[in-house]
C-alpha cells in the first residue's frame, strides 16, 4: 500500500468501500468483482487488504482493531495491545507526563500511551507508517503528533522519556545480531543513558544488559512476547518477569530470588512460564513453592506442595514411567493411554515424532513429562491442576 492509496481511504469515498469490504467479511473473488463495480480495482484491493487486516490484528488490539489501520508489516510488528498497555502504566506511575516514539511503526505504542493519558509524540522514517499512526491516533481520538523524521536525529531531552522499538529485520530477513537493528545498538546504548524504554528481543543476553539498566522479560497468555530495558529512574531492579493472564497481571524480581538446590522428584512437577526462565528466575519459582530444582540445568521445578502461582504452570506427579523407549511404549499401552501429551526440556526428543513412533491406541488420556533428573533422561506422568 502506498501513500497515496491510503490516503484515498481515508476520504469518505475510501470509507465507504472499506465499509462494503469489511461487511462482504471476506476476500474472496467473487467479493472483489462485486467491489469493483463501485471503484478501481487497486481501490478494491486496497480496501479489501485492510478489512483482512483488521480481523487479523483483533487477537492483538482486541475491539480497537476494528477501527484501526495496518500494513501487513506493521501489523506483525506492533506491540500487543495488554503488552503496551502494560508498559504505558509503569511510565505513568513513574510520573512521567511526556514520552517520544523513536519509530513509532503503525502507532500501536502510540495508542497505548496515549489512552493511558500521557502526551505523545512518534516519529518514523516510511511516511505510510506515519500516515497510519496518525490514522490509528484519530480514529479513536486520541491526542498526539506523528512526523516523518530519522529517529536518530531526534533529542529526546524535552520528553520525560523516550521509547524506541528498532527494527530487528535485515535484507536476509529477522536478524538477532544488534548492529544490524535499525536504529543499531549504539544508538541504543546512549538512549539508555537517560530515562529511556527499548523493546528488544526476548532472546537479547543478559550480559549484553547494560549495567544499571533493568530487563523485564513479558509473557502474554503464556508466550513470550518480548523484553524491555529500563533504564535511568524507570529501573527498579535488574531482572524482571512479567506475566500477564486472564486474572491480571503479575511480576517477579531477581529480588524475590533467593536461589534454590537440587532436590528429589516430589508429589508436584512446576513448569515455570517463559518469561520467568527468559529472566533466569526459576530459582526465583521454586523458592515460592517450597521446592527445588530437578536439575540445575533444567527450567523445571519440584515440590511436595501444591501451589496455584501465576509463574508456573502445576502438575501433580502420578508415577515414573521407563524412558527408554520400547518400554515406555509398553508401559503407556498396559495403561490404556491412547492420547498423549509430551512436554519436555533438556533432552533430545521430537514430541511429535516420538508419538507418532509410540503408535498408542487406547481410551485413557495422559501427559508425559521427558527430562533429565541428576544428568538423567527420565520420564513421569503428571496430570495438570
Amino acid at each position: 500500500m502506498d501513500l497515496d492509496a491510503f490516503r484515498w481511504l481515508l476520504t469518505d469515498d475510501g470509507q465507504r468501500l472499506l465499509a462494503a469490504a469489511t461487511e462482504a467479511g471476506d476476500d474472496s473473488l467473487a467479493t472483489q468483482t462485486r467491489l469493483r463495480r463501485k471503484a478501481e480495482p487497486a481501490q478494491v484491493a486496497t480496501a479489501v487488504t485492510q478489512a483482512t487486516l483488521r480481523v487479523k490484528a483483533r487477537a492483538k488490539f482486541g475491539e480497537l482493531a476494528d477501527r484501526m489501520y495496518f500494513t501487513s508489516e506493521g501489523l506483525e510488528q506492533a506491540t500487543r495491545l495488554r503488552v503496551a498497555e502494560h508498559r504505558a502504566a509503569r511510565l505513568v506511575a513513574s510520573s512521567a507526563q511526556t514520552v517520544i516514539d523513536l519509530g513509532c511503526g503503525i502507532g500501536g505504542d502510540l495508542v497505548a500511551a496515549a489512552r493511558a493519558g500521557l502526551i505523545c509524540a512518534g516519529v518514523d522514517l516510511d511516511p505510510v507508517r506515519v500516515a497510519v499512526a496518525q490514522a490509528n491516533l484519530d480514529a479513536l481520538g486520541l491526542p498526539g503528533a506523528v512526523s516523518v523524521t530519522d529517529a536518530t536525529t531526534i533529542d529526546p531531552t524535552p520528553f520525560d522519556v523516550a521509547f524506541a522499538d528498532p527494527a530487528r529485520r535485515g535484507a536476509r530477513g529477522r536478524t538477532f545480531d544488534v548492529d544490524d537493528w535499525t536504529p543499531p545498538w549504539p544508538f541504543v546504548e546512549r538512549l539508555l543513558a537517560r530515562d529511556s524504554c527499548v523493546k528488544v528481543a526476548p532472546g537479547i543476553p543478559h550480559d549484553l544488559v547494560p549495567t544499571g539498566v533493568e530487563a523485564e522479560w513479558v509473557s502474554d497468555r503464556g508466550e513470550v512476547k518480548e523484553a524491555a530495558l529500563w533504564s535511568g529512574r524507570l529501573a527498579t531492579t535488574a531482572r524482571r518477569a512479567t506475566v500477564i493472564g486472564e486474572s491480571g497481571l503479575a511480576t517477579l524480581t531477581d529480588e524475590d530470588d533467593p536461589g534454590s538446590d537440587v532436590r528429589p522428584v516430589g508429589a508436584y512437577l512446576y513448569e515455570p512460564d517463559g518469561a520467568v526462565i527468559r529472566a533466569g528466575l526459576v530459582t526465583a519459582v521454586a523458592a515460592g513453592v517450597g521446592g527445588g530444582l530437578l536439575d540445575e540445568h533444567i527450567a523445571y521445578v519440584t515440590s511436595d506442595q501444591s501451589f496455584r502461582t501465576p509463574f508456573a504452570r502445576g502438575y501433580r506427579v502420578l508415577e515414573e514411567v521407563p524412558y527408554r523407549e520400547k518400554q515406555l511404549r509398553a508401559a503407556l499401552r498396559e495403561r490404556g493411554i491412547g492420547r498423549l501429551t509430551i512436554k519436555k526440556r533438556g533432552v533430545d526428543v521430537v514430541p511429535e515424532q516420538l508419538r507418532k513412533r509410540l503408535d498408542l491406541h487406547g481410551e485413557q488420556e495422559a501427559t508425559l513429562v521427558l527430562t533429565r533428573v541428576a544428568g538423567a533422561g527420565t520420564a513421569f506422568l503428571v496430570a495438570p491442576f
